[in-house]
């Protein structure tokens, strides 16, 4: 499984308290400032229990978007946290440069200076990004969101990005508020807005992409350009339904990406692919029957393929983020690919009485913990357990930096 979107430092503000039941805009102010006093050490264990929580829901290979750096935090605290664990991962050297002096959304104490996001992550490429076939290590540029950089920003970064061979990603139609934003401050929605600063393509994949017309929809299927799917986010923070069905429909890549972890609080894959498959059929169901009749039914014969399939689902999340992430060496288990896999134990109370369709049962019944979890050919997860680190210490640790940094 294939993970297109998270926040790993985000664990170190699960659940905070002030931020349970607001939408995107004020939960982002809620956690900016306490974001950027993590530091080096804090950067390490919340990069650990995310990816060690991913890899026993089954997950192989993790995309990160780190953007925010105060304190001495550097992508490379993520990277080698991954390599401790021994994660397939895609790091995003992230940025935000445009505070609320500018216009922008994060305070300025938030944001770095151009030249240097732009300095740094030429570094970060040049140090640790692997083109070749099995890498266990890749590197992205991720300009955060419309609303947080500068419009001269994201056209230095697809420039860098393009003359390293590296791809790039970002936030896109994730809710009204930014659509507002771009409408206000560039008088385009945000795929246009993103269209003349040269974001559209096969190297590139938007987070959300809730609030799309079918036109945008066929502009991202004619460009390549992909799409990280993250239902629970979406719903924690009521920023709507991406249209995934009609993604599908129209040819564009779609992946799976539990984001957060402080906009959905659990990184299991597993969990979000099942949520996946559930809120395609909810989105169905809402929409008018065509035609002249008068009582909607969703089990009509000729609706049935609208309806998301369990493989379906499971095929986003496996070959799609594949595909997202621009590998055709992960994804699927077949000659000549990467020795990434998992198992999960059939026969346990969840599973009794549903082993007549047992791929289906994985995501239609509770999702299990994997039993055994391998990438790269190396056992990670073995029991149902992390064997890589000593998760206990890293825990007590975590909850200590939780804590210090939501308590200021």
């Amino acid at each position: 499984m294939v993970n297109t979107h998270h926040h790993l430092d985000q664990t170190l503000t699960r659940n905070l308290p002030q931020a349970q039941n607001i939408n995107l805009f004020p939960w982002l102010r809620a956690h900016y400032e306490i974001w950027a006093r993590r530091t080096p050490e804090a950067s390490r264990t919340s990069t650990l229990v995310g990816l060690a929580e991913l890899a026993m829901s089954g997950c192989t290979t993790v995309f990160d978007h780190s953007y925010v750096f105060q304190n001495g935090c550097r992508v490379d605290d993520q990277i080698a946290a991954a390599a401790e664990i021994g994660v397939r991962f895609h790091a995003c050297r992230g940025s935000m440069s445009l505070g609320e002096s500018r216009g922008g959304l994060p305070p300025d104490s938030c944001v770095e200076d151009e030249d240097f996001i732009l300095e740094d992550s030429a570094r970060v490429i040049r140090q640790y990004h692997d083109a070749d076939r099995g890498a266990m290590t890749r590197v992205v540029l991720g300009p955060c969101s419309p609303f947080s950089v500068s419009a001269g920003l994201l056209r230095d970064s697809a420039k860098l990005a393009r003359e390293y061979g590296v791809a790039l990603h970002t936030h896109l139609c994730e809710t009204y508020d930014e659509e507002r934003y771009t409408l206000d401050s560039y008088r385009l929605r945000p795929v246009a807005w993103m269209e003349t600063s040269g974001w559209l393509g096969p190297d590139v994949w938007f987070a959300h992409a809730i609030h799309v017309s079918d036109d945008e929809i066929s502009q991202f299927a004619a460009s390549g350009t992909g799409v990280a799917h993250c239902p629970c986010s979406n719903m924690r923070l009521a920023s709507g339904i991406a249209p995934v069905k009609k993604y599908m429909d129209a040819g564009v890549k779609v992946g799976i990406g539990v984001d957060g972890s402080a906009s959905n609080d659990s990184s299991n894959m597993l969990a979000e692919t099942r949520q996946a498959m559930l809120l395609a059929r909810l989105k169905m169901g809402l929409l008018p029957p065509e035609g002249p009749q008068t009582v909607l039914s969703t089990s009509d014969p000729l609706r049935a393929a609208e309806w998301m399939t369990a493989r379906q689902a499971l095929e986003l999340a496996t070959r799609g983020g594949a595909a997202v992430l621009g590998r055709d060496d992960i994804g699927q288990l077949a000659p000549g690919m990467c020795a990434d896999f998992f198992s999960l134990d059939l026969h346990t109370v969840e599973f009794a009485g549903a082993l007549a369709d047992p791929v289906a049962a994985v995501l239609f019944c509770q999702p299990q913990r994997a039993r055994y979890t391998v990438i790269n050919g190396r056992v990670v997860v073995d029991g149902g357990a992390i064997t890589t680190v000593d998760m206990a210490p890293v825990i007590a640790e975590h909850n200590k930096f939780s804590l210090a940094h939501a308590h200021g």
